[in-house]
């Protein structure tokens, strides 16, 4: 049986689908959320969940929480006498919803499917699936939180195309997904987002107000992870909490044996935390305009992630479009929900329809460059997009390249993921050298493919067609493909390194639109040609839905010329 988790940054969530539906499997107090709590007691045992997390104020020295946070990065945490890198922490707590599952299920687990915040990048997806395998688990694919709460709302079952857009605001992590459902296809059109934005942020406006207020009375600086500030944490939270269903209320802890406590109004913490809302909007931006539908074609906009039921976010979403959002499903239990769906889509369950469900690469990869100025020198270290963000995957895109200098005796591509003009600022997954014929700069020729799959398998292709070199790398997490399942993904990503202009179809519609233009005179002639032109320019955007879509076009219209081809 293959499990949903949800690896949230405050809670985690896991769910199965069995019968005819999805049910929310309970940890071992009988609830549904787990809190993402790890801490180290003084015996040195670890402990985990809501054990864990009620230690936080009275034992922050040995409890650690929002590690997801890190995930992909070194940093180190260091509770009790212990060490431990986030995707550690994150592999205790898979491992305690493992082992919750296996009791609720009665017997062993065979795989999962595990969330990850759409806008997470490759390093930190690895890191994901790292923790999954060192806590046990078949990690059989990570599915993006919107697109899981999107199948969590039912999109999946909607017989009309839909077009959705997920605003996603977990304790963590901030992401915005736009989807559409045409012809049991389930497409993500774009995905934006801010892995730094979340609940806690929220939280960390009511601690500054808090020690603006306690200042005098508490004295000195409050340590970031000292016990004081874990005390402030979780009044924090308790007070944010409060204020989704009152006007006002108090922020109140114990210190030393005193009291500390003033009254918070819901428009003052509206107003301090003025600049977090308006993080959220340039995300959402961003996902209307890569998707290229506009806020007023979307069906419905739903709400997923514990921190949307604050009401200065249901007010600010609310605002952005226009109209009421959708939030009919618990927000904190939707992406497990969805993940468990996606698991029995994987299982071809027979209680669901066949659908297919595709993906989007998140951020662009490509690789460094350099760029003569005319009449100053060359500029280094530019990036070079191949496969551009919010691309539909698997993808494979092709992108040539010449030598920069005379006499140059090999050429080296860095692979990269970013959006930045400067590879320095963007995020290296490899490097790859091949040599090239020694002539003038610019006269020899390298083309350079990349493909990508929705397991994050990178492979770089890169061909010097003069002399027929090829040199070829892999960018994947060793420890998380056995030897079968690499060669098997590498034999899918080829079927992908086909141009579309090189296809059959393609071919046969470009030598009609040229004879076509051979036989025509005056104006359909310039109209014939503007076509060809239009057409060749969408198949270099090498994008195969956009290119057999213009293919289809190009071809009603040589139809309405000359009448439908023959054959």
């Amino acid at each position: 049986m293959i499990i949903g988790i949800d690896l949230g940054t405050t809670n985690c969530a896991c769910a199965v689908f069995r019968g005819e539906g999805v049910e929310m499997i309970p940890n071992s107090l009988g609830q549904t959320l787990t809190p993402s709590a790890v801490s180290v007691d003084d015996k040195g045992f670890i402990i985990t969940g809501l054990a864990a997390r009620e230690r936080q104020s009275t034992h922050a020295e040995q409890t650690v929480t929002a590690f997801k946070r890190y995930m992909g990065s070194k940093k180190s945490f260091h509770i009790g006498k212990r060490s431990f890198t986030p995707d550690e922490l994150s592999a205790l707590m898979l491992r305690s919803l493992k082992a919750d599952a296996e009791t609720f299920l009665g017997g062993p687990i065979e795989g999962a499917i595990i969330t990850v915040p759409a806008y997470f990048n490759d390093t930190q997806r690895k890191a994901t699936r790292r923790a999954g395998e060192l806590a046990g688990l078949n990690v059989k694919r990570l599915i993006n939180e919107p697109t899981a709460a999107a199948l969590a709302y039912g999109i999946h079952k909607r017989g009309a195309d839909t077009r959705y857009l997920v605003f996603d605001l977990g304790g963590g992590t901030f992401d915005v997904s736009i989807l559409e459902l045409f012809e049991n296809v389930i497409e993500v059109r774009s995905s934006a987002g801010d892995n730094r934005l979340g609940g806690e942020d929220f939280n960390d406006v009511l601690i500054e107000m808090a020690k603006r207020r306690f200042a005098a009375e508490l004295g000195g600086k409050i340590k970031e992870d000292g016990e004081l500030h874990q005390r402030l944490r979780e009044a924090a939270e308790r007070t944010r909490r409060a204020l989704t269903e009152a006007q006002s209320t108090t922020f109140s802890i114990v210190w030393k044996g005193k009291g500390h406590s003033f009254e918070v109004s819901a428009d003052a913490f509206e107003q301090a935390a003025e600049g977090l809302v308006a993080r959220l909007r340039d995300p959402v931006l961003k996902a209307l305009r890569d998707s290229n539908i506009a806020a007023d074609r979307l069906d419905e906009i739903i709400l997923v992630g514990g921190a949307t039921r604050m009401p200065l976010i249901r007010r600010a979403v609310t605002r952005m479009f226009g109209r009421f959002p959708s939030a009919s499903v618990n927000p904190d239990e939707a992406v497990a929900y969805g993940a468990a769906v996606q698991a029995a889509l994987m299982t071809r369950d027979a209680a669901l329809n066949e659908l297919v469900m595709t993906d989007v690469c998140p951020y662009s990869l490509g690789v460094d460059t350099s760029e003569g100025q005319a009449g100053g020198p060359m500029i280094s270290g530019l990036f070079a997009p191949i496969i551009e963000r919010n691309t539909t995957i698997p993808a494979s895109r092709e992108r040539y390249f010449t030598t920069v200098a005379d006499n140059q005796p090999y050429v080296s591509f860095g692979i990269y993921q970013g959006e930045s003009r400067w590879v320095r600022d963007n995020i290296e997954l490899g490097r790859l050298e091949i040599p090239v014929p020694r002539m003038r700069a610019g006269q020899v020729r390298v083309d350079c493919r990349l493909s990508y799959d929705v397991n994050g398998l990178l492979e770089v292709d890169v061909h010097v067609p003069t002399t027929g070199k090829r040199n070829q790398l892999v960018i994947v997490d060793k420890g998380a493909l056995s030897d079968e399942d690499l060669a098997a993904r590498r034999s899918a990503l080829a079927a992908l390194k086909v141009h579309p202009r090189d296809s059959d179809s393609v071919r046969a519609t470009v030598a009609r639109a040229g004879r076509c233009y051979e036989n025509a005179l005056g104006e359909v002639r310039d109209h014939i040609n503007r076509l060809i032109t239009q057409f060749e320019m969408t198949l270099e955007g090498q994008d195969p839905r956009a290119c057999e879509a213009g293919r289809v076009e190009l071809e009603l219209v040589l139809d309405s010329i000359e009448g439908r081809s023959f054959l």
